[in-house]
C-alpha cells in the first residue's frame, strides 16, 4: 500500500459541474423576485386596488418565466452551437496537421511549467489515448462538467423564476396600498436575501458579498419602480 493510498481521502466539493443550471437559478430567481415585486409596487404605488396589484404580478409571473425559459434556451444553445464549431475544427486540424497539433499540445504544457522533455511525453500519451478529447479540454477549456446544456439551463431559469416570484404576492395580505407596497418590498428584500445565501452555499462561497450584492440592486430597482408609479399616479397618466 503507497503513501497516497494511506492518506484520508476527502470530498472536494468543487462546483465547476453545477455552473450551467446554477447560474441560470440564480439568475431566475433573482429576476423572479425583482421583476414581479417591481411590478407590484409600481402598481401599489400608483393607489390600484390588489386586484389590479395581483393581475399585474401574474401577468407579469407567467410572461417572465416563459421569457426566461426561452432566453436560456436560446442563449446556452448559441453557446453550444460555438462548442460545436471548435469541436469540428479541432478534428479537421487532427486530421490535416497531426504533428502541429501535437507539438501545440505540448506547447500548452510547456507554457503552464511542464519541463519540455515531460511534456512532449505527456502531449504523446494523450494523443495516443484520445486527441480530440485532450485539445478540446487544455486548449480550448471543455469538459464534460462544464458543457452547455440548454434545456437544463431553461429549465432551472423558469422554475427558480415562478419561486421567486410567487413570494411578493403575499404583500397583497396587507390593507391599503401603501401598506401592501411596503410589505412586497419587505418580503423580496428577505426573499432575495435568501437567495443570496442558498446561491453561495451551493457555489461553496462566502455568502456575504454575493447577499448585498443582491439585496441592494433589487432595493434600487423596486425603489425606482415605486417612484415611477408615484409620479404617474400624481400626474394622472
Amino acid at each position: 500500500m503507497t503513501f497516497f493510498q494511506l492518506r484520508n481521502p476527502h470530498d472536494e466539493g468543487h462546483s465547476a459541474g453545477r455552473a450551467g443550471w446554477l447560474r441560470a437559478a440564480v439568475l431566475g430567481a433573482n429576476d423572479g423576485l425583482v421583476s414581479v415585486a417591481s411590478l407590484m409596487v409600481g402598481l401599489a404605488a400608483g393607489g390600484t386596488g390588489p386586484s389590479v396589484v395581483a393581475t399585474g404580478g401574474l401577468a407579469g409571473l407567467s410572461a417572465g418565466a416563459l421569457s426566461m425559459a426561452a432566453g436560456e434556451y436560446v442563449s446556452v444553445s448559441s453557446q453550444v452551437d460555438i462548442e460545436d464549431a471548435d469541436r469540428a475544427k479541432e478534428t479537421r486540424e487532427l486530421a490535416e496537421y497531426p504533428e502541429a497539433e501535437l507539438a501545440e499540445l505540448a506547447g500548452i504544457y510547456r507554457a503552464r511549467g511542464v519541463p519540455a522533455e515531460l511534456a512532449w511525453k505527456v502531449a504523446e500519451a494523450l494523443h495516443a489515448a484520445d486527441p480530440l478529447q485532450a485539445h478540446l479540454r487544455d486548449e480550448l477549456g471543455q469538459s464534460e462538467h462544464t458543457a452547455a446544456r440548454p434545456l437544463q439551463a431553461a429549465l432551472a431559469s423558469s422554475a427558480s423564476f415562478l419561486a421567486g416570484g410567487l413570494i411578493p404576492f403575499l404583500g397583497l395580505l396587507a390593507g391599503s396600498s401603501a401598506a401592501r407596497a411596503w410589505l412586497i418590498v419587505l418580503l423580496t428584500l428577505c426573499g432575495l436575501a435568501v437567495a443570496g445565501v442558498l446561491a453561495a452555499r451551493t457555489a461553496g462561497i462566502g455568502a456575504l458579498r454575493p447577499t448585498l450584492r443582491v439585496v441592494v440592486g433589487g432595493g434600487l430597482a423596486m425603489a425606482v419602480t415605486a417612484a415611477v408609479g408615484q409620479i404617474a399616479h400624481v400626474s394622472g397618466v
